[in-house]
């Protein structure tokens, strides 16, 4: 039997670059439930046009390997590189981010020109995922911040960055705070008294533009219903956005992806 072959980079929860005979729905399936390398929680993925080609990565050598098993089983994965993966990849080769539940059921994403406006001075919250993985807070608007850090003289940076935004209603969450400083964390792991000393210090330096939360975002613990606008590739001189839809549209044309955010 005969399987079209896929280019994958897997963003979360390890990057890397692969090869697979599994369409995008069973590719997260295999991943969350049906590998003997036991993971629990989600996956996020992007499918690369399966002609991109970079002397960085032996895509054409993979791809000749990729046989269906004996039993006539696609294969499900040939991992091409797991290092400095998205460094390597052109955005515009970037054709759909798939988002998995635990359960494996997923929704896929377009990109879109990014087109939202943003209101000076606002405090966002960043949650890097590939290759950076910090949590950090910024008065940066959302494509700013990517320039930011994909910038060649910023220490801390990387040439290319997949992160997204987390909702939080700052002002809401302080009033919660100041009526009950016990209260449950507004984003997982990260305690409500760093949270508000982090606010409180970026409003106190206007010239102060990030400030950084958590050493890792640990997004596979952030539920998707915490994604502010979706998702954005950046490097210096260009970005790729994969917007997120509305959990009422979401509902209503994928329920069971919904029931898991």
């Amino acid at each position: 039997m005969q399987y079209d072959s896929h280019l994958y980079q897997i963003l979360a929860p390890n990057p890397a670059l692969v090869a697979s005979q599994l369409e995008p729905d069973a590719f997260a399936k295999h991943y969350t439930a049906g590998s003997l390398r036991y993971y629990a929680g989600k996956v996020v993925f992007a499918e690369i046009d399966v002609d991109y080609r970079h002397p960085y990565f032996k895509i054409d050598e993979a791809l000749a390997t990729l046989k269906p098993h004996d039993d006539g089983r696609p294969k499900a994965t040939r991992f091409i590189s797991t290092y400095r993966v998205l460094e390597h990849i052109e955005l515009d080769a970037i054709q759909r981010v798939i988002l998995s539940t635990p359960e494996g059921y997923t929704l896929e994403l377009q990109a879109t020109p990014y087109d939202k406006t943003h209101e000076e001075g606002f405090l966002r919250i960043y949650a890097e995922i590939a290759p950076l993985r910090m949590l950090v807070m910024s008065r940066m608007d959302f494509p700013a911040f990517g320039k930011y850090i994909t910038d060649p003289e910023f220490p801390k940076g990387a040439p290319k960055q997949f992160y997204t935004q987390i909702e939080l209603d700052i002002e809401h969450f302080l009033e919660e705070f100041e009526a009950r400083p016990a209260m449950h964390p507004p984003i997982p792991g990260l305690h409500p008294s760093n949270l508000r000393a982090a606010i409180m210090e970026l409003r106190a330096d206007p010239n102060k533009l990030t400030k950084g939360l958590k050493l890792d975002s640990a997004f596979e613990t952030i539920p998707y219903k915490s994604i502010r606008h979706g998702f954005m590739f950046a490097s210096q001189d260009k970005t790729r956005f994969f917007p997120m839809p509305s959990r009422s549209e979401i509902e209503s044309t994928n329920y069971r992806f919904w029931r898991a955010m």
